[in-house]
């Protein structure tokens, strides 16, 4: 049962008794209630927390919250398009969301002298922190499908976003432009989520011998894609509209900082009386 599920729940006894009698038994209703609110409330203070840290004691800092209030809210209510029992999705979306604010307060030590190793801490970190806001969602029902699925939604999610930020630092480098950096996040996930779908479409063509559209390999995975780009874009904007979590970006990117600008000594000047 989630933390987050509440109401009047009704369980009922069924066996197949070959004929000898009723297969199910009597209903028995009873309230299911929240076991505690410390797990829901434990996302909030993992950012309460973050911003606590010592390059994070700032007001521009305490911005973070714009993009993640956002995003939390679209999760609250599924879509009308999205279909009945796939509610797993807003379970992952949410927690990669405080994953990504995370890694966003976190860039300052996250960042390396090698992009590789810049990689791996914003992936460790980024799958560390989303992984706590999944478990605070799911509590108790780890062992069930729908976690399950959620844990495999937030796994592509957070491998694809950590590659996507890498590799569009790589090809930026220190020409960080607002909408070409959007741009080339949008292709880069395109291509990231193709290529780690491919396999299970290969295999799914072996079994069902072609009997399957390409359509129906193309649209959820671009679908996918959209929905991880329109995660990060929250982001995005906040650290061009931000100062402060635009330098976060660029590590995040491991590109170089803006430098100051040079200054040229002044002409000695001849001063007479």
């Amino acid at each position: 049962m989630p933390l987050t599920a509440a109401g009047k729940l009704t369980v009922v006894a069924s066996s197949d008794l070959g004929g000898l009698g009723s297969k199910e038994g009597t209903l028995v209703a009873y309230d299911w209630v929240l076991p505690g609110v410390a797990p829901l409330l434990l996302p909030w203070l993992i950012i309460l927390g973050l911003l606590a840290l010592r390059p994070n004691r700032c007001a521009s800092a305490w911005l973070i919250w714009l993009p993640l209030a956002c995003i939390y809210v679209l999760t609250l209510t599924p879509p009308p398009f999205l279909p009945e029992g796939t509610g797993f999705v807003l379970d992952g979306i949410s927690a990669l969301a405080v994953g990504l604010a995370a890694i966003w307060l976190l860039s300052d030590y996250l960042k390396r002298q090698h992009r590789l190793l810049t990689f791996l801490c914003v992936l460790f970190a980024l799958a560390g922190f989303s992984l706590l806001a999944a478990l605070a969602k799911l509590g108790v029902s780890l062992l069930s499908i729908e976690s399950l699925q959620t844990g495999i939604v937030l796994a592509v999610g957070v491998l694809a976003s950590a590659m996507a930020l890498s590799l569009a630092g790589l090809i930026c480098r220190g020409r960080q432009r607002p909408i070409g950096l959007y741009a080339w996040l949008f292709l880069l996930l395109a291509g990231i989520w193709l290529l780690i779908a491919a396999p299970f479409f290969v295999i799914a063509l072996v079994a069902f011998s072609g009997g399957i559209r390409w359509s129906e390999f193309f649209i959820p995975v671009f679908a996918a894609a959209t929905v991880n780009y329109m995660l990060l874009l929250p982001f995005l904007i906040l650290s061009s509209a931000s100062p402060f979590f635009r330098e976060r970006l660029k590590a995040l990117l491991n590109v170089k900082p803006s430098a100051p600008p040079l200054i040229s000594p002044l002409p000695d000047a001849n001063l007479k009386t």
